[in-house]
């Protein structure tokens, strides 16, 4: 099975061909007729390249993305642009409790779990059908109690490059048991190009006027605390390095931004969130029907991972902004609720969509 690279700055197809425990990997590409280009891989699902048009024209890749399935799979633990689940974000201590039933997890990060434990969904082969080219769906069976977590979860994950160069990301699941859902998807934006450096000179604006502060093991208190008069108020449009090393007990906590922001209430068709690169110009708006967003720059980047065309994942390089429901719900009573029964059908939209200030 071979698909057409249009552009060389995008990984090469041959270095995510692999066969995994019996299931093949490949790199897919996604184009509209803008030229606007998205390399996915079945493996996590992860996104490795997505090229959109700066203010001059030109074609810039915006996602710090992984070269080959090896560097995927050397790289697994820090979610380079994968799906996330079952449960995105921490769960606290690794455990919950689900119709008087304790479930426990592996904590993969010690003492929580973290992005739905191991194996999570960034680490699986996905059962891929590009539909044409600017589709592609993704779909994966998670066994009842895989990573802990109960039912048999039937998931799928459809990636569609929209004509106003939205890579746009449906997520629906069924299950047969009662249990917790929180998928999301993991990209690492540098809006000025991968491999340009450091992310804090962009221009971020998040209508939140709450975020779930965190103790010092990122976990949620289960309050809501105001932004206003904070360095995590970014109603306003702020730069990222105006405020991120300021003396603040929640910036310390996460070493900078790393929190959920808790969205003002809006429709679907309103942006929960602009960033914008101060050397292109691109501008990317976030929208969702997730009532939350963590807002992640980079802080555990430590140029540990080669990323493609040999960078390094240096620090504050990328930043993330990953749409969910708050962390830790499953142990939070006052949270909006993730949990998932038979019967239901979880349907959650997300788009990341690019454009240019002049």
């Amino acid at each position: 099975m071979t698909f057409t690279v249009y552009n060389s700055e995008l990984p090469e197809t041959s270095a995510f061909e692999k066969n995994i425990e019996g299931k093949h990997t490949y790199l897919f590409i996604l184009k509209n007729n803008n030229g606007v280009q998205a390399a996915i891989t079945n493996y996590g699902g992860c996104i490795v390249g997505l090229q959109v048009p700066d203010r001059t024209g030109k074609l810039i890749d915006v996602v710090e993305g992984l070269g080959s399935i090896e560097g995927c799979e050397a790289a697994k633990g820090s979610y380079y642009g994968s799906i996330i689940g079952r449960f995105g974000n921490r769960i606290a201590n690794g455990r919950f409790t689900l119709d008087n039933k304790e479930y426990t997890l592996v904590t993969n990060d010690p003492p929580n779990t973290l992005h739905g434990g191991s194996p999570g969904f960034h680490e699986v082969v996905w059962d891929a059908k590009q539909v044409n080219l600017t589709t592609l769906e993704l779909k994966y069976l998670s066994k009842d109690m895989e990573g802990g977590f109960p039912g048999n979860l039937n998931v799928k994950v459809t990636y569609t490059l929209t004509e106003d160069n939205a890579l746009k990301i449906n997520y629906e699941a069924t299950t047969d048991k009662t249990t917790v859902l929180n998928l999301t998807s993991h990209p690492y934006f540098n809006l000025n190009g991968a491999n340009s450096g450091s992310i804090l000179n962009h221009s971020v604006q998040i209508f939140a006027d709450h975020i779930t502060p965190i103790d010092s093991d990122l976990i949620p208190t289960g309050i809501l605390e105001p932004v206003a008069g904070t360095p995590f108020d970014f109603n306003q449009p702020a730069i990222i390095g105006s405020r991120v090393n300021d003396d603040n007990q929640q910036l310390n906590y996460g070493r900078g931004y790393d929190h959920n922001y808790v969205l003002n209430k809006h429709a679907y068709e309103t942006p929960v969130a602009i960033a914008i690169g101060d050397k292109s110009g691109i501008e990317m708006s976030v929208f969702t029907d997730e009532p939350g967003m963590q807002f992640y720059c980079g802080n555990f980047m430590q140029g540990k991972n080669k990323m493609k065309n040999g960078n390094q994942d240096d620090f504050r390089t990328a930043f993330a902004m990953e749409t969910q429901h708050y962390p830790d719900s499953p142990n939070q009573s006052n949270f909006p609720s993730t949990v998932l029964k038979p019967g239901e059908v979880y349907k959650t939209t997300s788009e990341y969509k690019f454009s240019v200030v002049k």
